[in-house]
């Protein structure tokens, strides 16, 4: 394997994962941009707030504008705060400002006021803290250091552009009586959404035109140096048999312990598989388009989502998937001599219309039996107040087989036969799926566990494809 395809791939990999990553922010900041446009602000639900103190001040809003901003860029240009509040007593008039913390400190010392904290919306939950005073402080009207307010009865709106410094909001009654009773909404608008929604989708397209390529061309190296399966058929016959996806997993004498630290010795290789893994999913939707236009699976690419496979199933095999042996895996695409072993028979040519449904519409009654098989299922549970929600997890069928077998080789020093044969059945299951979701073969996945170390031997052809 030569390390400039290698260093080809890794590069490829960490520009196409970032390069996911802002088209993912990209699709986000553009539903925020086309919300806001439409809707104006982002805002808070309507909520009563109540102090029997004069005032009830935000905390400290504080707005820096960094140097190295382009030239005439402003914290204005950021956003804009928008506050509503309706006074909850009818012959109230209620008093919205914001002004510099400073003045706001000035204005109210020595008077007793709330300054609100923490904000919990489900359930409405404010945090309030109370500022001892025995002051009475002059109407707000009547000051002048506010940088935008709004005063009067109904409902009264107060829209403020973002300016540098430390800021207060505050909310009084307009004559400047004590005990608030007022329904505020806050909103804010981002006009720097759409700036950043276009910069990050041309962060993505360069990351991903870029880092794409250099993904396949890895692969494709690394994947023309693989050798082809020993079993592979000629492609002038038609195999009838068992499925074409071969998963092995000879028992290889597993000891008492070591499975309790398989997770740690696992890392380096979970470190690997992770980019191997994205990889392995741009690979695939390349090798999609392929199939749609070609109806061929490209070879190179082929074999190295075979061998990305292949080395997932032997870290598997080693770790919690079966506690098969204790052999730590081999670093390699490669077929080894490895107690476990994976491989797909190579397909001539694969279904143009299948491809763009058999991952998804035709994969769904394996994915959920699957679930209870090899993942399990977890669900949010709510009770009570809203605050508290509980997760609760069913552990899958396979992780069940295999916790009874890591105790069995704790306290006996053997894994049993008979349950040997059923995890490895049920991970033959998982990735005969898996190879069919990938796209790697047209003939739909058994619904069977074929338990036991190997499949069964494929029989002899009996006859031969008409072209």
């Amino acid at each position: 394997m030569r390390v400039g395809r290698v260093i080809m791939l890794v590069v490829g990999v960490l520009m196409s994962l970032l390069g996911l990553a802002l088209l993912t922010a990209t699709a986000f900041l553009g539903w925020a941009y086309a919300f806001q446009r439409d809707n104006g602000y982002f805002t808070t639900p309507t909520e009563q707030y109540r102090t029997d103190t004069a005032a009830l001040v935000s905390e400290n809003i504080g707005l820096v504008v960094d140097e190295n901003m382009p030239a005439g860029f402003g914290p204005e240009d950021l956003g804009r705060i928008m506050l509503r509040g309706t006074a909850a007593e009818p012959d109230r008039e209620v008093f919205l400002g914001i002004a510099r913390r400073d003045d706001v400190d000035g204005y109210l010392a020595g008077v007793a006021h709330t300054e609100l904290g923490d904000l919990d919306f489900f359930p409405f939950q404010p945090g309030y803290r109370q500022i001892p005073g025995t002051g009475q402080p002059a109407p707000p009207g009547e000051q002048t250091f506010w940088s935008a307010s709004a005063s009067g009865p109904g409902t009264q709106e107060l829209q403020w552009d973002f300016q540098e410094g430390n800021w207060t909001i505050v909310v009084m009654n307009a004559d400047a009586s004590p005990g608030i009773r007022v329904d505020l909404t806050a909103g804010v608008n981002l006009p720097i959404l759409g700036p950043l929604t276009l910069w990050c989708m041309i962060g993505a397209l360069v990351l991903l035109v870029i880092g794409v390529p250099l993904l396949v061309l890895g692969a494709v190296g690394i994947g023309r140096h693989l050798p082809p399966p020993v079993h592979a058929p000629h492609p002038a016959v038609a195999v009838v048999g068992p499925y074409p996806v071969t998963v092995r997993g000879d028992l290889d004498a597993p000891s008492r312990w070591l499975w309790l630290v398989k997770w740690l010795l696992a890392i380096p290789h979970f470190v690997v598989l992770f980019f191997l893994s994205i990889a392995h999913f741009v690979i695939t939707v390349i090798a999609g388009f392929a199939i749609l236009f070609t109806a061929r699976y490209p070879r190179p690419l082929f074999d190295f989502n075979v061998g990305v496979m292949r080395w997932w199933w032997r870290v598997s095999f080693y770790t919690y998937s079966a506690l098969g042996t204790d052999r730590y895996p081999p670093f390699t695409l490669h077929r080894t001599d490895y107690p476990a072993d994976f491989d797909v028979d190579y397909p001539e040519r694969l279904s143009r219309g299948l491809v763009l449904v058999k991952w998804w519409l035709l994969a769904i009654p394996h994915y959920l039996i699957l679930t209870v098989l090899v993942t399990g299922s977890s669900t949010w549970v709510v009770s009570g107040d809203l605050d508290s929600p509980a997760l609760y997890y069913a552990g899958s069928l396979l992780g069940i087989l295999v916790l009874i077998a890591a105790i069995a080789l704790l306290f006996t020093g053997r894994y049993p036969d008979g349950l040997f044969d059923l995890v490895v059945g049920i991970n033959r299951w998982a990735y005969r799926v898996w190879a069919y979701a990938a796209l790697m073969r047209d003939e739909y996945p058994p619904f069977r566990l074929d338990q036991g170390p190997r499949d069964r031997a494929a029989p002899e052809p009996e006859h031969p494809v008409t072209s």
